[in-house]
């Protein structure tokens, strides 16, 4: 199960955030702005979001696995017909199917594992998966941005298309079988109800406001730093993609944070990774490449921390009918961030500089801060209310 969701995770991820690293090309050879550079980026995740709630629905009526495996396997084969389209709006069409593909992964994946390994063993499941979807991630934007010299983009994107067309394969070979219990499937009208109860509790309205604003700060400034490190500062395309390497701890982040949320409380350490990310973005704004190297990684091991923390505490506090729900609406509003944050950051760089970006992100983040308070301030006066009755 570990190798499946890992090699699925690879290729949705891969897939996902590969044309991030060569945006700059893009630009160059389509004539665009770094904001319509980034719809590039923005489009397929915006797609990912608008389709999750309807897919993680499909889910509960056809069975996981199935929505799994046909989710990496189209995608992969969708990555291959990309660099194939003949201009900029036909790579946006195609760009916007695949993020309809994608979907299907990380939208009912926490909910697989959580009914495969139950509430108790969800939280180092959700940070492995989690840790491979980074690894994915990473290798997606490193291998473009180290191929797309010799090769140009196009051939940079036939390189990930290809990597990720064999984890697809491992992921059909390796998930596992059986468990679906189709007495246990819900009909349309359980879903809408679970749809109900998965926006009801406000520790989960928090977990999804972490998820758009804390997204959205990370992928602003990843659309953002290729533009930066390219112009202002003067890197080539491949050493300017050595900044994704900064996903290599990530991953180990995310795969540690639920022991720190275990020992201080989900709720002390998850503001202490989204004040951490804001202390990270505000490094870069020197312009010192090996301080931007050093903001790179702390925003970038401090995000995923804050994701595998508000991933599995979303999973582990979602109603028992609502589960595919609570992961699909945490899911849609992770890549909503994604996809409003990447090109309004884009926007704001290309507009005021690198600094007023970092403005904008760190607001973000403080919002972010605020809402785990409220939610979770809520909860526990429901809590003492409860109790007192």
């Amino acid at each position: 199960m570990k190798v499946a969701v890992t090699a699925a995770g690879f290729t949705s991820f891969a897939l996902l955030y590969a044309p991030q690293a060569v945006l700059p090309q893009l630009a160059q050879q389509y004539h665009l702005d770094p904001g319509g550079a980034s719809l590039a980026v923005s489009v397929a995740t915006g797609a990912l979001a608008i389709s999750v709630l309807p897919i993680a629905a499909l889910s509960e009526v056809v069975g996981r696995r199935s929505v799994i495996i046909a989710s990496v396997v189209i995608s992969a084969v969708l990555g291959l017909l990309l660099p194939l389209v003949p201009s900029y709006s036909l790579m946006l069409v195609l760009r916007a199917v695949q993020g309809v593909a994608i979907a299907g992964f990380p939208g009912v994946a926490t909910a697989y594992l959580i009914e495969r390994l139950g509430k108790v063993g969800v939280a180092a499941a959700v940070g492995a998966m989690i840790a491979g979807n980074s690894i994915g991630g990473m290798t997606g934007r490193l291998a473009t941005g180290f191929t797309a010299g010799p090769l140009g983009w196009r051939g940079a994107l036939y390189v990930v298309a290809g990597l990720s067309l064999v984890c697809a394969v491992i992921t059909v070979l390796a998930l596992p079988r059986g468990r679906e219990h189709t007495e246990d499937r819900q009909t349309l009208r359980d879903v809408g109800t679970g749809l109900l109860h998965a926006v009801r509790k406000p520790v989960l309205l928090a977990q999804y406001a972490v998820a758009l604003l804390a997204m959205g700060s990370f992928v602003a400034l990843y659309n953002a730093a290729g533009f930066r490190l390219t112009g202002e500062l003067h890197l080539s395309p491949a050493i300017a993609s050595l900044v994704f390497l900064a996903y290599a701890l990530g991953s180990v982040s995310s795969a540690t944070a639920n022991r720190l949320a275990e020992r201080i409380g989900r709720r002390r350490a998850i503001v202490a990774v989204l004040l951490l990310m804001a202390v990270g973005a505000v490094l870069t704004i020197p312009d010192s490449v090996a301080m931007v190297a050093l903001g790179f990684v702390v925003l970038t091991c401090s995000f995923f921390a804050a994701h595998a923390i508000a991933n599995s505490w979303a999973a582990a506090e979602a109603p028992e009918n609502a589960r595919g729900q609570t992961g699909g609406f945490y899911t849609l509003m992770y890549y909503l961030g994604s996809s409003i944050g990447g090109a309004v950051g884009a926007v704001i760089y290309g507009a005021a500089g690198w600094a007023w970006l970092i403005v904008a992100v760190v607001v973000w983040l403080v919002l972010a801060v605020a809402a785990v308070g409220l939610g979770t301030t809520v909860r526990a006066h429901s809590t003492r209310a409860l109790a007192h009755t």
